[in-house]
């Protein structure tokens, strides 16, 4: 079992998106050094808190910065382009970084609907994600005798691709294809365990992937005690509430006590939404993490840190690799 991390690229109150970019640089040098396989970031359009919309120009920029770890999407929301200038964005990435990249695809806009009709000028009712799906992997497939649509550079990288997703459907489309499905427990645990059954049961082996690969996605917030860690986790919290409030903003500060600055109500629909998640000193973490490991049987885990102070933020991924290693978890290249 390999272990990976989530980069959201935050942008803490207080801070800026210049700062946040660096801080994923670093984030990902760390995690490179502690043995992740691979490094995510995630497209997000118009969110005051995330400096990713750019996503391929940061993939690039994060693997320019390291060596091993593979960097990539997770995911594209492949609604919002063209399947061709994913193939040669991904294709320019693959050939400028070897085989380093990876190409998560979601179904989800990423953003409010008012931005998704500027990102996609025109918006269909029709879901044609299966068939851009399709495209996209013809485009970075071998050129076939009289293909005249080509992705230069793109066409027979091959670049790895995933199907991302927090429902049966992404399950469903992953398996059929014979693709590696990574699923977004992080935020929307609620299906996890029937989306991971439906996946293996009905994964179709093909050229891409002779077996199922299931990546589960958690949130660790570690730190040397209980109380630290959840201080570190309250600013998940609070933009959980201000998102679903419709007032988006920075990654806010930490706070001691929540229910000073959010209604019950809200902190209750919040935490509902950590339920796979390792909370707390080393040893809390590492009992919740194997309760996650026996229970849905990853053969990949994502961990993502959504944590305001950036130094808080590298020292909860060095404890969640050290866990995880300890666990069993493969941590070489």
């Amino acid at each position: 079992m390999r272990y990976s991390l989530l980069d959201l690229a935050p942008i803490p109150e207080g801070s800026t998106a210049r700062e946040a970019i660096a801080n994923s640089v670093a984030l990902a040098q760390f995690a490179e050094s502690q043995g992740y396989h691979r490094h995510w970031l995630a497209e997000h359009h118009n969110m005051p808190g995330i400096a990713s919309s750019a996503t391929s120009v940061l993939i690039g920029h994060i693997a320019e910065a390291t060596s091993r770890i593979r960097v990539g999407s997770g995911g594209v929301m492949l609604p919002n382009h063209a399947p061709l200038v994913i193939a040669e964005q991904f294709g320019t990435l693959a050939e400028i970084h070897g085989d380093r990249i990876d190409l998560g695809l979601g179904r989800a806009p990423g953003t409010d609907m008012e931005t998704a009709r500027a990102l996609r000028r025109h918006m269909s009712q029709q879901d044609t994600f299966p068939h851009d799906v399709l495209e996209l992997m013809a485009y970075l497939g071998p050129v076939e005798e009289g293909q005249r649509l080509r992705a230069i550079p793109g066409a027979g990288t091959r670049v790895p691709l995933w199907i991302l997703g927090s429902s049966l459907y992404g399950a469903q489309l992953a398996a059929h294809l014979g693709l590696p499905y990574a699923f977004a427990s992080h935020f929307a645990p609620e299906m996890l365990e029937e989306a991971g059954d439906v996946y293996r049961r009905t994964f179709r082996p093909s050229d891409h992937l002779k077996a199922p690969h299931f990546m589960v996605a958690m949130n660790v917030f570690a730190a040397e005690t209980e109380e630290e860690a959840a201080y570190h986790q309250s600013s998940a919290v609070l933009g959980f509430a201000k998102l679903r409030a419709g007032t988006p903003g920075p990654l806010p500060k930490p706070v001691k006590h929540l229910e000073d600055h959010l209604d019950p109500s809200w902190i209750a629909a919040a935490q509902s939404r950590f339920t796979v998640s390792a909370i707390g000193s080393e040893e809390m973490v590492k009992r919740q993490i194997a309760d996650i490991l026996e229970k849905y049987q990853p053969d990949e885990v994502m961990v993502n840190a959504q944590i305001w102070d950036h130094a808080a933020r590298i020292k909860s991924v060095g404890i969640a690799a050290r866990v995880l290693r300890q666990l069993g978890a493969d941590g070489s290249f």
